[in-house]
């Protein structure tokens, strides 16, 4: 097992403004620093949402970060739903994305031309 290294542990800096959310493995095991960046985005449709995030040199959490957001900088959010960057990828829900929402904490999957909010992070290869 590959344990991080000191420097995986030591928080990455911060711009103004930025929370630091924490370390994420993807699934290949790859870690990463995940930092939230500042402002919502009022509703909009999963695509633009998703150019919204990149335009300010981020992108959209995965479901995985949501649970972090959710569970321990949750009001950072409005009581609302928030796009993640994930697409369902169940073929007989081609044109959904997943969801998070912050008022009941659960995760559901809409049709990705729906207007939510979005947060947009940003990830720091360790």
């Amino acid at each position: 097992m590959n344990m991080p290294t000191p420097a995986a542990a030591t928080i990455p800096q911060l711009a103004e403004g930025e929370i630091y959310v924490g370390i994420v493995a993807n699934t290949a095991g790859e870690l990463h620093h995940v930092v939230l960046l500042p402002g919502d985005n009022d509703d909009a449709s999963w695509q633009a949402q998703m150019e919204w995030a990149k335009s300010i040199g981020g992108d959209l959490p995965t479901r995985i970060e949501m649970l972090f957001l959710l569970e321990n900088h949750r009001d950072e959010f409005e009581r609302d739903a928030y796009w993640t960057r994930q697409p369902d990828t169940d073929p007989g829900y081609s044109g959904w994305a997943w969801s998070q929402y912050f008022y009941d904490g659960g995760q559901y999957c809409n049709h990705q031309y729906l207007e939510l909010r979005a947060r947009a992070v940003r990830r720091l290869s360790i």
